[in-house]
């Protein structure tokens, strides 16, 4: 099931434009909570069925209840809410209501369930019959898709949850630089850092890339300007880092250190922009990962602070 743009979510993003918060990790807002229980749901249908001869438990109850009863072991407890005996009813309730943690907790048993148990059986039956609307691939692209909206710092791969990007790197390069590109000489580069990640967000990953690099390249630029050094209109990035260090936006005492890290910029995020996004892709479709994607975030992250700090340390 396809994620709609609706007028809201693209007013929303035209609204956090250039604020320096990309993604957080300790608060799940209801809306997300409340689109996680339609997509579990949605992916293993009724636990009870409205049947009222003989048996009413559909076929994927026993998974249901697999996910309620290993909840309520690993968290010590005999139910999970007062929304009845219900399996499905008490894990919905449960995502709606549990901490951040316990949350995710659930919401990744039942993934797993989704995505390994569940076709091992629904071929057995009709899904369509218990309300199954998607199919396992699907809640977990739309489940991580919803990550993504809500700026939550979260993905489901490799059968667990993780976080895409380390506290540490976000609170200290990620943060740092969007609050130095805030400064209204460096708009132009906020922008394009901005448009990096909500790419990212929507799984558009070349052209992420291509924004973080513009980004990178806009801030030594906007340096350049400020300091009214000669750039040549059509400069690269290879041409804008020399100038960075024979300007002394690198001090002179540190020559050998950076001489090591302008081999890193050179080699690092442009040729990463110029190899998978910024040409032509040919024959083949040219796919690029996610992990290089962020890779490529937070080296611009990390070259944007070292620029614009070394900027106004620079006399």
């Amino acid at each position: 099931m396809s994620i709609i743009s609706t007028f809201s979510k693209r007013k929303k993003l035209v609204e956090k434009a250039g604020k320096p918060d990309i993604f957080q990790y300790a608060e799940l807002p209801q809306q997300f909570r409340v689109q996680a229980t339609h997509i579990i749901a949605d992916a293993l249908g009724f636990a009870v069925l409205r049947n009222p001869f003989g048996d009413n438990h559909s076929p994927t109850f026993e998974l249901w209840f697999s996910i309620f009863k290993t909840q309520c072991r690993e968290q010590g407890v005999y139910s999970l809410s007062r929304s009845g005996s219900n399996p499905q009813s008490q894990c919905l309730d449960y995502i709606l209501q549990a901490d951040t943690d316990q949350t995710l907790d659930i919401i990744e048993l039942s993934l797993r369930v989704i995505e390994f148990v569940l076709p091992t059986i629904n071929s057995s039956f009709d899904g369509q019959s218990v309300g199954i609307t998607l199919k396992p691939q699907e809640a977990i692209a739309d489940m991580n898709a919803r990550f993504m909206e809500h700026n939550l710092g979260y993905q489901y791969t490799n059968n667990k949850i993780v976080r895409v990007d380390s506290e540490f790197i976000h609170r200290e390069i990620v943060q740092p630089a969007m609050r130095l590109l805030n400064e209204a000489q460096f708009s132009g580069a906020s922008d394009e850092f901005v448009r990096a990640f909500d790419h990212y967000r929507y799984h558009r990953y070349k052209e992420a890339i291509n924004e973080a690099a513009k980004a990178f390249e806009s801030t030594m630029k906007t340096i350049c300007d400020l300091r009214r050094w000669t750039r040549k209109p059509g400069a690269t990035a290879r041409d804008l880092i020399q100038i960075m260090l024979d300007k002394g936006i690198v001090p002179p005492e540190m020559a050998t250190h950076f001489s090591g890290l302008r081999s890193a910029l050179e080699s690092g995020l442009p040729t990463v922009r110029n190899k998978n996004s910024a040409h032509g892709q040919g024959l083949d479709p040219i796919n690029v990962s996610p992990h290089l994607v962020a890779y490529a975030l937070h080296l611009a992250a990390s070259d944007i602070v070292l620029l614009v700090e070394g900027h106004r340390a620079k006399k």
